[in-house]
C-alpha cells in the first residue's frame, strides 16, 4: 500500500506496517501516539467491582433477601446513587419497581462517537469543569465516507473535517478524555475490544450503544446531554424498565449466524415492541455463542426499541477478554460469576421472573432476510424469494456490503471469507459491488495478517476503512444509480429507513448476515437461495455453496495493528486551549435557550402534521449534514426535511396559514420554522407512532428547540428520543386516544391547559 498524507495537527501513518513510513508528530498529544496499553488503562478500564458489590448488597437489604432479581435489575440496582430512594419511591415500597421508578444512576463509563461528541462537549464545556467525573472515550467514526477503499477515503475525509478532528482531540486533551483518532475503529467494536465488561454501566451517544451487551455489560444508548449528566457526576435519571426474557436454546449449525437470532426476534417484536424493555438472554443455548456474536444480538436490540439489551456471564468472554488484553478483567469476572446466587452480580437469581417471555430454539433457527425501509420486516431465507415476487421488489441488487458495528468481528469475517474462498475455486466473482468494512484497526490489522482481507480483495472486494461509511450515510456510490431509481442493495448492517444508506429513498436496504450477503452477491439477486440454489460456472457446471465455516478468534491472537491509531491518555491537561474558530461554519458555542416559562402555553401554531415513519434520520438527516453537527445554527436547516405531509403527500413542503397576506405561500419545513422564530411564534409539530424511532441524536430534538418548538403531539415516542426532547425543553405529549390525530390539522392553534 501507498503512503498517506496526513494532516499535521494529529499524528497518522499508512495502513501498512510502520516501521515502513515515518510518523507524523502529533501535535495536541504527542505523547499518546503509540503508547501499549498500561496498568493505569486496565485500572481504567476495569469495573469497580467492590464498590458495584457492596451496593448489591445494600440492595438485597432493601428488597429483603428472598426477592429474585433478573441480571439486568442487579446491574442496574447496583449503580443507584441512593438505592433506598429509587427503589421506594412510587414503586409500593418496592414491590413493583418496573415501570414505576425513577432511577437515578451513576454509570461507570462514557462513550461518544465523533457526530455526537460535538454537541456533547459543547454543552459539557458549559459547565466550567477541569475534566469529566467518570472516564470517557471519543471515538472517530462517523465522518469518514466510504467510496473508493481506505487509503483514498480515509486521509480525504480527515482533511475534510480537520477542525472538528481537532476540535474533539482538543478538547479530550484538555478535559482527560481517551481520543481515538479517525481510522481506529467504530465506536462500538472499539468499546467491546477495549471497554465492555462484566457488570459495567455504561452511557454511549450512539444508539447501537447495547453492543457491549456481549460482554454482560449494562450499555444504554444516550443523547449528549444525558451523557454531560454521567460526565458532570450528576445522577441519570431512567424510568426502572421491565424485562423481556429469551431463552436460547440449542445450537446454531449451517448458514444461521447469531444475526438471525435478532432478525427474527425484531419481525416478533416490530421495532416498537421492545420500548420500556431490557431484554436479558439466558438459557443452555448462550453458552453455544460466541462474545461478539451475543454482540451482534445485544446491537441490533435497538431496532425493536428496548433500553438495551444483555447477556449473563458465559464461558466465551474468558478468552475474549484474555485475547484483548484484559485477562485480569476475566478473571475477577469469573470469580463473581462463580459466587453464591444472591451476591452473584454477573447472573439472573434462579427464580427470577420476566415481565414478557420469549423462546428462541438455535437449533431450527433459520438465516432471516429484513427490510426494505424497516429492519422488523423479517422474512425467512426460504420464503424470500416469494416475497421478492409478492412485493415486487428488485430481483436484482447492486451492492453488497459487510461488517459495520454489527457484523465485524474476526467471526463474522472469517465465514464470510470461506463463502469467497468457495466461490472463487470455483471461478466465480461477484456480480454485485462488494464491499467490507473492518470494525477496528485490530480487526483490520488481524485480518490482513491472516490473508482474509486478500481474499477479499482478489475477488474484487473493496476495503473501506474502519469506520461507519455507508452504514450511516457516509457513502458515494459509483455505480451510476439515479436518485429515485428503484434499486437493491444487500447490507450486513443494522438500520435500513429509506434513503439512509445512500442519500436515495428509492434505495431498497436488505438486511442479513455477512455470509449471506457475501453468497447472494454472487448471484446478484435476491431471489438466489444460497441454502438450495446454484450457480452456473464459466464451464456450466453448477457450483452450490457449502455452510460457511469461521473462527470465533484468530488463533496467534490479534494484531495490534498501526501505533497511530492508539488512543490519547485520558489525563486532563488544562494548559493548551479547547480549538473553535470564531467563524467556523462547522462548530459554534451553545447559547442558553430562554428558560420555559411557568406557565400554560397558548397560541402555538401546528407548523407540520406528518404522515408515517418520522426517525431521526428523517428529523435530522445525517449524510453529508454530518459536518454541521458541532453547529447548531447551520444543522438547523435541515430540520425535518424528511417528513411528508399528512394532507398533501408532498415532503418538507409547509403551507404559512398565518401569512398576513391572506396568501399561504409554500415553504421548505426549516424555511417556515425560521420565519415564524424571527416572528417570535412558537409552534408544535403532530405525528404519528414511534416518533424519533432510530440513532440516539439528540439534535433532532435540539434543533426543532432552537427554530421555536414547544411541543411535539403524537401517538407514541421512541424511548431515546422522548427523553432527549425532555432534556432539550420540548414537551412531548401523546394522544389519549391515537385516533385524535385525525382532528388536528396543520395551521391549528393550540393552548395548553394543566
Amino acid at each position: 500500500m501507498s503512503a498517506l498524507t496526513w494532516r499535521p495537527s494529529i499524528l497518522r501513518a499508512a495502513r501498512s506496517a510502520p516501521q515502513t513510513h515515518a510518523l507524523l508528530r502529533r501535535h495536541l498529544a504527542t505523547e499518546a501516539a503509540s503508547r501499549a496499553p498500561t496498568q493505569s488503562d486496565l485500572a481504567s478500564r476495569t469495573p469497580p467491582y467492590p464498590q458495584i458489590i457492596k451496593k448489591l448488597h445494600e440492595v438485597r437489604r432493601i428488597l429483603g433477601s428472598k426477592r429474585q432479581l433478573t441480571l439486568a435489575e442487579k446491574i442496574l440496582y447496583s449503580h443507584l446513587d441512593n438505592p433506598e430512594e429509587s427503589l421506594l419511591s412510587n414503586t409500593q415500597n418496592g414491590a413493583s419497581i418496573r415501570g414505576n421508578g425513577n432511577l437515578k444512576l451513576k454509570p461507570d463509563r462514557v462513550a461518544m462517537q465523533d457526530a455526537s461528541a460535538q454537541m456533547a462537549l459543547l454543552q459539557f464545556m458549559s459547565c466550567g469543569l477541569p475534566s469529566t467525573a467518570v472516564p470517557a472515550s471519543i471515538h472517530c467514526d462517523h465522518m469518514i465516507v466510504g467510496e473508493r477503499g481506505a487509503d483514498v477515503d480515509l486521509p480525504s475525509s480527515i482533511t475534510g473535517n480537520k477542525e472538528v478532528f481537532d476540535f474533539l482531540e482538543s478538547a479530550a486533551k484538555k478535559y482527560g478524555i481517551e481520543f481515538w483518532p479517525p481510522g481506529a475503529g467504530i465506536i462500538h467494536q472499539s468499546v467491546l475490544e477495549n471497554y465492555a465488561a462484566p457488570g459495567l454501566m455504561m452511557l454511549g451517544t450512539d444508539s447501537h450503544t447495547p453492543n457491549a451487551g456481549g460482554l454482560g455489560a449494562i450499555a444504554i444508548g444516550v443523547g449528549g446531554a444525558d451523557a454531560v449528566d454521567a460526565l458532570v457526576d450528576a445522577p441519570w435519571e431512567l424510568k426502572a424498565p421491565r424485562i423481556l426474557g429469551v431463552k436460547l436454546e440449542g445450537e446454531l449449525s449451517g448458514w444461521a449466524s447469531p444475526k438471525d437470532v435478532i432478525m427474527k426476534l425484531a419481525g416478533m417484536l416490530t421495532v416498537r415492541g421492545g420500548t420500556g424493555f431490557v431484554i436479558e438472554y439466558y438459557g443452555l443455548g448462550v453458552e453455544t455463542l460466541s462474545c461478539t456474536g451475543m454482540a451482534t444480538i445485544c446491537n441490533m436490540g435497538a431496532e425493536v426499541g428496548a433500553t438495551t439489551s444483555i447477556f449473563p456471564f458465559s464461558p466465551s468472554m474468558i478468552p475474549y477478554l484474555e485475547s484483548t488484553h484484559r485477562g485480569p478483567i476475566a478473571t475477577a469476572a469469573a470469580t463473581i460469576a462463580a459466587s453464591p446466587g444472591p451476591h452473584n452480580l454477573l447472573r439472573a437469581d434462579a427464580d427470577a421472573e420476566y415481565d414478557e417471555h420469549i423462546t428462541i430454539n438455535l437449533s431450527t433457527l433459520e438465516p432471516h432476510i429484513n427490510g426494505p425501509f424497516t429492519p422488523d420486516l423479517s422474512t425467512p431465507l426460504s420464503q424470500f424469494k416469494e416475497a421478492v415476487k409478492i412485493n415486487n421488489w428488485p430481483e436484482n441488487f447492486g451492492a453488497g456490503l459487510i461488517g459495520s458495528c454489527t457484523n465485524s468481528s474476526y467471526q463474522d469475517m472469517t465465514r464470510a471469507e470461506d463463502v469467497v474462498k468457495q466461490a472463487s475455486a470455483a471461478g466465480l466473482q461477484p456480480k454485485a459491488d462488494f464491499y467490507i468494512t473492518p470494525g477496528s484497526e485490530q480487526i483490520r490489522a488481524t485480518l490482513a495478517r491472516d490473508s482474509t482481507l486478500e481474499t477479499f480483495s482478489s475477488a474484487g472486494g473493496t476495503v473501506l476503512a474502519n469506520a461507519c461509511g455507508p452504514c450511516i450515510g457516509q457513502w458515494k456510490r459509483t455505480d451510476g444509480v439515479a436518485r429515485g431509481t428503484d434499486n437493491a442493495i444487500l447490507t450486513s448492517y443494522n438500520r435500513n429507513f429509506k434513503g439512509r444508506n445512500d442519500g436515495n429513498p428509492a434505495t431498497m436496504n436488505f438486511l442479513a448476515s455477512p455470509e449471506i450477503v457475501t453468497a447472494m452477491s454472487y448471484a446478484g439477486s435476491t431471489t438466489f437461495n444460497p441454502m438450495t440454489d446454484s450457480i452456473p460456472t464459466s464451464s456450466g457446471t453448477p457450483f452450490r455453496f457449502s455452510p460457511p465455516k469461521g473462527t470465533s478468534l484468530p488463533a496467534t491472537g490479534f494484531a495490534q495493528g498501526n501505533p497511530s491509531f492508539k488512543p490519547t491518555a485520558g489525563v486532563p491537561n488544562p494548559a493548551p486551549p479547547v480549538l473553535i474558530s470564531p467563524t467556523s461554519s462547522r462548530l459554534a458555542l451553545l447559547a442558553p435557550f430562554a428558560p420555559f416559562p411557568p406557565h400554560d402555553l397558548e397560541g402555538l401554531r401546528v407548523l407540520y402534521k406528518i404522515k408515517g415513519q418520522c426517525t431521526t434520520d428523517t428529523i435530522s438527516a445525517a449524510g453529508p449534514w454530518l459536518k454541521y453537527k458541532g453547529h447548531l445554527p447551520n444543522i438547523s436547516e435541515n430540520t425535518l426535511i424528511g417528513a411528508v405531509n399528512a394532507a398533501t403527500g408532498e415532503t418538507n413542503v409547509a403551507y404559512d396559514h398565518f401569512d398576513p397576506s391572506g396568501a399561504v405561500p409554500t415553504s421548505s419545513i426549516p424555511a417556515l420554522a425560521a420565519k415564524w422564530k424571527a416572528q417570535g411564534k412558537e409552534w408544535l409539530v403532530v405525528a404519528e407512532s414511534n416518533y424519533g424511532e432510530g440513532s440516539a441524536r439528540e439534535h433532532a430534538a435540539l434543533q426543532p428547540r432552537y427554530l421555536g418548538a414547544r411541543i411535539v403531539l403524537c401517538k407514541s415516542f421512541a424511548r431515546i428520543h422522548e427523553t432527549n426532547l425532555k432534556k432539550q425543553g420540548v414537551v412531548p405529549l401523546t394522544f389519549a386516544d391515537p385516533a385524535d390525530y385525525e382532528l388536528v390539522e396543520a395551521g391549528d392553534v393550540v393552548d395548553t391547559m394543566i
